[in-house]
């Protein structure tokens, strides 16, 4: 009989690797909090209409990568394939925007594309995602990248750029775009890949974005946004970047940088690592006015950011779980209820062991206790089991006490 074997582009977390998953939840949830973030979950399956609305019909994302299907009344379904478009429709759908109020939010969870696996990128990963509406003030972009850089190091990563841009508004984009097309159009036909030449039509911006070689030297000379930028636009960035500088943090002005949904406008930015290769970017976002409004809410400005988790755990070292205080060595098969009692014991004062579920020998249950790391081996012989006692050993000195089985979490607490 064949064994059957995960997907493609989807993996398993042991300990070791899960670990570190678990400490970038918890750190976010700890960095974010102090900013006035509160948590939210939403579900990882929503109508594929949120997403041709939200992301942009003709992107890459909705185009190519999303799993989608029917389920069993006929409706289109899709696994969610970035977090933000969800958000903003709980957001909308729970009626919790006041004029006037900010409202923050954080959450992590796994997305799904359809793409090819690679290092730092799978069919399923996981991101980190912040998203802040009601302000359209550029101090909130400015915060939220301060935050981001919290974040990451207090993750403990310190190799990293930051680079920002602005996109421009509708005031000013639909110029800018008429620039870009006039440009990309004076050039040889052959120049751009097929999907450049798409991209043309649907949204000349995002050609800017092409990783392929043959692009991006083609379109060295085309013109910048920031050159076509409205008043309001050029303000608002220049804001972003005194208060970035004011506050210490390194940045770089990349023109080029567009992101790749069509939701963003005005600040943009992401986060690079010099220590992953080619898939480099850790954290990116934006701003996103327009959004909540297209999705059938208020009129109301929004911005944020998401972090690869995948991306991140390759930077990190592996966590490893905490050594346990104690295993229980039982040496006679009539001390397993009495074993299985005193851990339960111990672990609601708030101690972490384990005990052994079959009686051994005194050689092969050490042997058991050094493997997990354990502090102390608690030992049922015969004799302790017939007295009532037990023996704590201290495995790091070898040091051995014999104490009763009664009062032994108190004669082991630290």
């Amino acid at each position: 009989m064949s064994k059957i074997q995960k997907i493609k582009g989807f993996a398993d977390l042991f300990t070791a690797e899960a670990g570190k998953y678990t400490f970038l939840e918890n750190t976010a949830r700890a960095v974010f909090s102090r900013y006035g973030y509160g948590e939210l979950r939403t579900p990882v399956v929503e109508f594929t209409e949120l997403f041709a609305k939200g992301i942009g019909q003709d992107t890459d994302v909705v185009g190519k990568e999303m799993y989608t299907f029917a389920d069993r009344k006929g409706r289109s379904l899709t696994l969610r394939p970035e977090a933000t478009a969800g958000v903003v429709r709980a957001f909308v759908e729970s009626g919790t925007y006041q004029p006037g109020g900010v409202h923050k939010y954080f959450t992590f969870g796994p997305m799904f594309r359809y793409e090819r696996p690679q290092k730092g990128r799978m069919r399923q990963f996981h991101q980190i995602n912040v998203e802040c509406f009601g302000s359209a003030s550029p101090y909130t972009d400015a915060e939220v990248l301060l935050m981001l850089h919290d974040y990451l190091s207090a993750v403990g990563l310190t190799r990293l750029s930051f680079e920002i841009n602005t996109l421009g508004c509708p005031e000013c984009r639909p110029s800018y775009r008429g620039f870009l097309t006039n440009y990309f159009e004076s050039l040889s036909a052959d120049t751009l890949c097929e999907d450049c030449r798409r991209r043309m039509a649907t949204n000349p911006l995002r050609v800017l974005d092409c990783k392929v070689p043959g692009c991006r030297e083609a379109t060295q000379g085309a013109p910048s946004v920031q050159d076509h930028c409205c008043p309001t636009c050029r303000e608002n960035f220049d804001v972003v970047r005194e208060a970035l500088s004011a506050s210490g943090l390194a940045f770089t002005v990349n023109p080029r940088l567009v992101r790749g949904l069509d939701y963003y406008q005005g600040t943009t930015f992401e986060v690079v690592s010099g220590d992953i290769g080619s898939q480099s970017s850790v954290a990116g976002g934006g701003r996103y006015d327009g959004l909540v409004k297209t999705l059938g809410g208020p009129d109301v400005p929004g911005v944020g950011f998401a972090c690869g988790m995948e991306r991140l755990a390759l930077l990190l070292p592996e966590q490893p779980a905490p050594a346990p205080d104690f295993h229980i060595a039982v040496l006679d098969p009539s001390g397993l209820s009495a074993a299985l009692l005193m851990a339960r014991r111990l672990r609601a004062r708030g101690l972490s062991g384990q005990t052994a579920f079959e009686a051994g020998s005194m050689k092969s249950q050490l042997r058991a206790a050094n493997r997990v790391g354990a502090r102390l081996c608690l030992i049922l012989g015969g004799d302790e089991i017939s007295s009532g006692t037990v023996v704590v050993k201290n495995l790091a000195t070898g040091e051995q006490t014999t104490v009763s089985q009664d009062s032994v979490e108190n004669a082991i607490l630290p």
